[in-house]
């Protein structure tokens, strides 16, 4: 066998693994531990809105409000196992291209393995948290700190300049994104009723708005962290969060956005359920 078939024959299996039905319900499972995540840290911010709550509005937070319940442990194994499914899915849509028009482009596949590896470190997280080594540390002091030893290298603070830019513009994107309704290329609409899908697109729209608005916010610090080359200025999502609270229209601005987080979370149930999954 030559070299050329050889490597067309591991292709073959590697994309025949990438649409296996177990990596495609593990796929679908992470898709359900996203949104159990965005639901309670949309609760949580909710609860700092109205002046009742204590804890961190981001990812952290959310693993502690599920700790102190009865069967935390199990349910939060249980998210590590979907996250694993996630970030597994997405390293194959890098490797093989979405499902659907234009998947194989090769913006689609960076993009799918950078969220392929940012969801195998949350994985990661959640596995340390429940065993016991400790967790993720609010994004608050990981903001600080990952800006803090940037910019104590040559040529840092620019480089937070740019990530910055980077995470405010995928923000905007997002945000444009749910407005402009482009989630829907990615849903098998067919299988849905008329019904069904005009609430798919409703909570697919305050979803994604909402959470391109919160990206936009920590995007818009870290620009300000490296603009006036200071660490601590650079938000994670509980901060950005808070500092809505802060603006001309309060808490109120904050608890919708909140909202529009808890509904992101029951969207990515929509998705679990009717989500293209098979690689390009």
């Amino acid at each position: 066998m030559s070299v050329k078939s050889a490597n067309r024959s591991v292709r073959a299996s590697g994309r025949q693994a990438a649409s296996s039905r177990w990596l495609l319900w593990l796929a679908r499972g992470g898709f359900v531990a996203r949104g159990v995540t965005y639901v309670l840290i949309g609760v949580l911010a909710v609860q700092i809105g109205l002046g009742s709550g204590g804890k961190e509005a981001d990812r952290s937070g959310a693993l502690h409000a599920i700790a102190a319940q009865p069967g935390g442990a199990v349910v939060l194994w249980l998210l590590a196992v979907g996250f694993a499914g996630m970030a597994l899915w997405l390293l194959a849509e890098a490797a093989y291209g979405q499902a659907g028009p234009g998947g194989r482009a090769a913006g689609n596949r960076l993009a799918a393995l950078a969220r392929g590896i940012v969801y195998a470190f949350v994985c990661a997280g959640v596995v340390s948290f429940v065993s016991g080594r400790g967790g993720p540390a609010s994004s608050n002091s990981q903001a600080t700190d990952l800006t803090a030893r940037l910019m104590s290298h040559a040529g840092g603070r620019w480089l937070v300049l740019l990530i910055g830019l980077g995470v405010a513009g995928a923000g905007l994107a997002m945000a444009v994104g749910g407005l402009r309704r482009t989630f829907l290329k990615h849903l098998r609409l067919a299988q849905m009723r008329s019904r069904t899908r005009k609430v798919v697109e409703a909570l697919g729209v305050a979803g994604t708005t909402a959470r391109g608005i919160v990206f936009g916010v920590i995007g818009v610090f870290l620009v300000v962290a490296a603009a006036t080359f200071d660490p601590a200025k650079a938000q994670g999502l509980d901060g950005a969060l808070r500092k809505l609270a802060t603006t001309p229209l309060g808490p109120w601005l904050l608890v919708a956005v909140a909202l529009g987080l808890v509904t992101f979370g029951v969207y990515s149930w929509c998705e679990a359920r009717w989500r293209k999954l098979r690689p390009g």
